[in-house]
């Protein structure tokens, strides 16, 4: 049985040939996974015929592998597609702080939930920056590139809900409420 990581490269695969470094950075707006975790799992991919590759010469670089899905790499996507998802892992390091808010002050934590909107913003401009490079045309169900326009959407909702999440606690630390009410 494969592991979610690999099920996502296939699904990528599906979509077009891409070399191990171009899966990389297709799958980050999705899933965090290094090239020290991609590089293996295409080999044992491509060991169990889920994938193979074509080697592409470079000049002044090593050769590169373009890998494809195979049919029955293709057959184990629309497999794990008929599965129901795994509850979502959740690992971000402003919660753990959030938690700890109270043994500190308002100037050491409004600067952290600063740091981040200012990263969502940056994170809503790439995203809708990919948006625009989504023809009009290609934003129905049966487009490959539907899927990176439901996402990619779903990216930018999620972050603004995060900033509106930001905006209302530096709002009551700079109030200075010592209680929390709900609205």
């Amino acid at each position: 049985m494969l592991n979610t990581l690999s099920y996502g490269l296939l699904g990528l695969l599906a979509k077009e040939p891409c070399s191990g470094y171009d899966l990389m950075l297709r799958i980050q707006p999705f899933w965090q996974a290094k090239h020290s975790q991609i590089y293996p799992l295409l080999a044992k991919l491509e060991r169990e015929n889920y994938v193979q590759y074509e080697r592409i010469e470079q000049r002044d670089k090593p050769d590169k592998k373009v890998y494809t899905i195979t049919d029955v790499g293709r057959e184990a996507v629309m497999e794990w597609l008929g599965e129901p998802p795994a509850e979502t892992a959740f690992r971000d390091e402003l919660s753990l702080k959030a938690n700890c808010i109270w043994m500190t002050d308002r100037n050491t934590a409004a600067p952290l939930f600063l740091a981040r909107m200012k990263q969502l913003e940056t994170k809503i401009a790439y995203y809708e920056k990919l948006l625009t490079r989504i023809p009009e045309e290609e934003r129905h169900i049966r487009s490959k590139h539907f899927g990176d326009y439901i996402l990619l959407n779903r990216a930018v909702s999620l972050a603004e809900g995060q900033i509106e999440w930001c905006n209302w606690v530096i709002q009551m630390l700079e109030d200075g409420q010592d209680v929390l009410t709900s609205d």
